[in-house]
Parts: C-alpha cells; sequence; structure tokens
C-alpha cells in the first residue's frame, strides 16, 4: 500500500486519538533515502522490533515493505530477490509475492490445488510513502495510514530551489529516544563537539523556552542564539515521536537547519537520519557544497556523530540503573534553563507513555571497537560509501601495483641497462606509488572504524606550539 498524504487532508492525529497516550505505532517512520536503494534487489529493515523487507514494485512502480518472513516456512524473504516478473521471490522454495502481498506462484503444487488463494499465503504489507527523498513506512493500522500525515520538514516545500541540502544517516547504539534528547540540547555542542563543530569558548548561559507544547509535541525558542549571540536567534521544534530541527537564521551564513529523525530499529538502537539544509546569501558555499562528493562529507559527519557516540551508549544505560525515563526528573540534576527542552521531551514520553519499548531492558553494553564501527552502521548501507570504498580499494591496488614493478625496474635500468636516469626516475616513480597505496590505506580505513579519541580530548596546543 502506498500512500501521499498532505497535512492538510490529515483527518488522524499521529500517535492515535487517545488524549492520554501516544501510540508509536500509528506514525510514519523514515527508513531509508532514497538514493540508498537498490531497485534490483530486497533491503532488510527492523523497525521497532519488526524485521520488514523494503523491495521496488516495478508493476505499480512503488516501494514496499512486507514482514520479512515468508508464511510457508518463514525464511527471510529479504535473502531472495525481485525475480523476472517483478515479483519478490522467496529464496527457500520459491515462492511469488506480489505488491500487495497477495502470493503469487507456489512451484511445488499441482495446479488444481490453488493454495495461493488461502489467506494464510499473503505476506503482511505495510503502507509506505516517499517524501522529500526519504522513504517512509506506517507500522500501524493500514486503515489510518490514510489519514496520518507524513512528518516532513514543511520550510523544505518553500523555495525549494533555494534550499542546498547535506543529509547522511546512520544505525546509532543508543534509543531513539536517547538521540532525540541529546540533539534538543544545544547547550552540549561546545564542549562534546570541540574541535570537531564546536568551541568551548563558545560556551556560556543557554536560557531555552518552551512556548507551546501538547501530544504533538513543543516549539521552543532560544533568544540569543549560539556562540554568545553572534549568530542570532534560534527557533527549535519537536514534532512527536520521531523529528526535531532547530532554524537558525544570521548575516553571516544564511538560514541553516539541524533536522534530525530518529527511526526506532529495537530497544537500545535506532537510525538517525540527519539533514543540513542551507539558505546563503551568496551563490559560492552552495557551489561548494554542491560540489562536495556525499561520501566525503559522510566521512565527516560520522565522526561529528562519534563525539558522543559511546557516552550516549552508557549514559541510558545509568538511566536504567536508577529507575528508567520515568525516574529521569529525580535521577539527572537540572539546575539550568539549558536543560527545559530535554527536561519538555522527557515530560512528553512520561505523560502520553510514549516509550516505543516499554519494560524492555537494554542489551548488554557493546565494546569500544563496536561503538565505533562504521562500516556495518553506515557505509555498508549507503550507495555513495560502498561506491567511493570500492573506487579506493582499486586505486590502491594499482599504486601497488604500479610501486612494485618500479621498485624491480630500479635494478634493472641501474645496472643491466646502465641507464642511471631511468632507474631514478623509476625510484621516483616508487616512492609515489608507495605513498598513494599508504594514504589510500588510511582513506580507506575511515571507512571502517572511527577515530579512538575524540578531538575534543586531544591536548591542547600551546601559544608556543602553535607559533
Amino acid at each position: 500500500m502506498t500512500v501521499a498524504i498532505e497535512r492538510e487532508t490529515a483527518t488522524l492525529p499521529a500517535g492515535g486519538n487517545d488524549p492520554t497516550r501516544f501510540d508509536c505505532k500509528e506514525v510514519w517512520y523514515p527508513v531509508h533515502y532514497i538514493e540508498d536503494l537498490d531497485r534490483t534487489k530486497p533491503t532488510p529493515f527492523t523497525l521497532l522490533g519488526e524485521d520488514l523487507v523494503l523491495w521496488w514494485d516495478k508493476q505499480a512502480e512503488c516501494w514496499r515493505a512486507f514482514a520479512d518472513r515468508c508464511p510457508h516456512r518463514l525464511a527471510p524473504l529479504s535473502q531472495g530477490r525481485v525475480n523476472e516478473a517483478g515479483c519478490l521471490e522467496c529464496p527457500y522454495h520459491g515462492w511469488e509475492f506480489g505488491g500487495t502481498g497477495e502470493c503469487k506462484s507456489i512451484p511445488q503444487q499441482r495446479e488444481a490445488n490453488r493454495g495461493e488463494l488461502s489467506p494464510r499465503s499473503q505476506v503482511r504489507s505495510l503502507p509506505t510513502a516517499v517524501r522529500q527523498g526519504l522513504l517512509f513506512v506506517y507500522p500501524g493500522q493500514p486503515e489510518n495510514a490514510e489519514k496520518v500525515c507524513v512528518p516532513i520538514v514543511d520550510v523544505l516545500e518553500e523555495t525549494s530551489s533555494e534550499w542546498v541540502c547535506l543529509n547522511t544517516f546512520r544505525d546509532l547504539p543508543y534509543d531513539a529516544l536517547t538521540l532525540l534528547e541529546n540533539v534538543l540540547d544545544s547547550s552540549h555542542v561546545p564542549f562534546t563537539h570541540h574541535k570537531s563543530v564546536g568551541n568551548r569558548s563558545n560556551a556560556g548561559p543557554v536560557d531555552l523556552e518552551v512556548v507551546e507544547a501538547d501530544k504533538q509535541g513543543f516549539r521552543g525558542i532560544w533568544e540569543e542564539g549560539p556562540r554568545r549571540g553572534t549568530l542570532g536567534r534560534q527557533e527549535s521544534s519537536f514534532i512527536a515521536p520521531n523529528l526535531m530541527w532547530h532554524d537558525l537564521t544570521s548575516k553571516q551564513f544564511g538560514r541553516t537547519l539541524t533536522v534530525v529523525y530518529a527511526t526506532p530499529i529495537r530497544k537500545g538502537e535506532c537510525r538517525l537520519f540527519a539533514r543540513f539544509p542551507f539558505k546563503f546569501p551568496s551563490p559560492i558555499p552552495r557551489l561548494i557544497i554542491g560540489l562536495t562528493p556525499r561520501w566525503y562529507s559522510h566521512l565527516g559527519q560520522n565522526a561529528v556523530l562519534e563525539d558522543d557516540q559511546i557516552f550516549l551508549h552508557y549514559q541510558e544505560r545509568y538511566l536504567e540503573a536508577v529507575g528508567g525515563g520515568g525516574n529521569y526528573a529525580k535521577a539527572c540534576y537540572l539546575p539550568t534553563k539549558a536543560d527545559n527542552f530535554v527536561l519538555a521531551f522527557r515530560q512528553w514520553v512520561n505523560e502520553y507513555q510514549a516509550d516505543p519499548f516499554p519494560g524492555e531492558r537494554l542489551p548488554p553494553p557493546l565494546s569500544q571497537a563496536q561503538l565505533l564501527d562504521r562500516y556495518t552502521s553506515h557505509t555498508t548501507h549507503c550507495a555513495s560509501c560502498r561506491k567511493a570504498l570500492a573506487t579506493i580499494q582499486r586505486l590502491q591496488w594499482v599504486s601497488i601495483a604500479v610501486g612494485a614493478i618500479a621498485w624491480l625496474l630500479v635494478p634493472l635500468l641501474a645496472f643491466g641497462f646502465g641507464h642511471l636516469w631511468g632507474s631514478i626516475a623509476s625510484g621516483g616513480i616508487f616512492i609515489l606509488a608507495a605513498g598513494a597505496a599508504f594514504a589510500l590505506n588510511r582513506l580507506k580505513q575511515r571507512f571502517y572504524q572511527g577515530r579512538e579519541i575524540p578531538p575534543r580530548n586531544l591536548p591542547e596546543k600551546s601559544r608556543a606550539q602553535s607559533g
């Protein structure tokens, strides 16, 4: 089922009609950037603890989301293929399924049996929608999907041609609630992200004000704004249950948004979709961003995410040990207005019973190497980074081969043929090739693993050293 929802036509609020409870299944969730999906093969994804398979239905020309279980013997359909007929084919016995989950063929039965007509042969199909370059899935009651609006950033619909946007994503080793709490907290940036996207010298009082709040989220203002007021006022919005953004307009940088979707995968794991739309007063920054390879910006954005990846993983376990989010205000000491958005968010979760995994425990903590893994949390899911990594690996092998040939030619040219200058040239080629192979290897590692020491913890250079 594929739907397109506009806010003006939505007749059911996200989270359902119960004024005392937010149902986290009655919501649209982003699951993938469209540009990272392959139309020729199925893609697995886990949403709210349920394994799904995403695939392109060429008959209806739309993306589908099915429960990732064949009704025959429960084999994961994501291990199958999209066959020549455009059906999703089970890898175990070849059962074929059409776009709405109906079984099209059972190869093992005789024609007269018609087992595919039974409701038991069908796969559960979830509604899907594509908005602003993202594939959304609705895990709740299918009949409600057409009544609930897809959560998008409204301002990006206005004069869309004037925006330039950097997008990234990553599977994070902590809850969606922890992610949203973190990004709503602007006061951590100068310290946590010192030397990456922040600076300790910009730290100061942060007076956040919540101006309106209800079951659908809240809106707040930071009147002074970041960098001790040098960038202007910042407005923040939380759209329940999985979207927030900061909106900042300054003379130096134009209008800048920091947009985050937090899609719950399972308890203790979520997928972050981060978007950084810019509307610059000058065309030059727009041109520079437009020319920057997507994979290259992902390397930098992954590094920023790793600034707080480890301590957030442990922070939520400490919170669980003292009673969890229901005990948040008592467990955490929040004496300043800098925590107003965090407090409003936690109050929303508790007031509307909006924990997507109520009563579930966090899994055992991961090692530092696992927490800093980039390959399985990003690279393998990202079309741009996979392609870039393959190219870098090929170039590295070419450099090694050229260096080896040049090294072998050095003595041959010098002593076998007496070509001294040729020997020197070969030696130079060997040095260049070895240097290129080394540099490519270092670049390659950035697709696999993050840095162990965040920039904020590196020694500060003294004035004498910097001079």
